[in-house]
């Protein structure tokens, strides 16, 4: 079979970074980033994020290949600001989401507990 093993698809080799930055010579305060093992669990995401950021004009990701573990982002930003800049406020933006997600998922389970021992105890 030609696709590659798990562990090839997850961990980092050393010789492999996580990502790698690269100034798009073409378009103005625009920027590539190549992340390695990564794909549309992250690209999505990050990308949605991006672009609820009012001085985001672009953001897109693509993968080169089903079988690649690469996933391109572009991002254009207006003046004022820079890709690097947006980039990291959308991660940041992302991670405080998820950590509400996460306690709110916790609140539930322990009401939902609660409940069922509660009902449990009426027999």
């Amino acid at each position: 079979m030609n696709a590659p093993k798990i562990e090839e698809r997850v961990f980092l080799l050393p010789e492999e970074t996580k990502m790698v930055f690269e100034e798009d010579t073409k378009i103005e305060n625009a920027a590539n980033y190549v992340l390695t093992k990564e794909d549309h669990t992250v690209g999505n995401p990050l990308r949605m994020q991006l672009l609820r950021d009012p001085s985001v004009v672009f953001a897109g990701y693509r993968m080169p290949h089903p079988l690649e573990m690469k996933m391109r982002l572009k991002i254009q930003t207006k003046p004022p600001t820079n890709p690097s800049l947006a980039l990291t406020d959308a991660i940041n933006s992302l991670k405080n989401e998820l950590k509400h997600l996460d306690e709110q998922f916790e609140q539930a389970v322990n009401q939902f507990r609660e409940q069922q021992s509660a009902s449990a105890m009426d027999y």
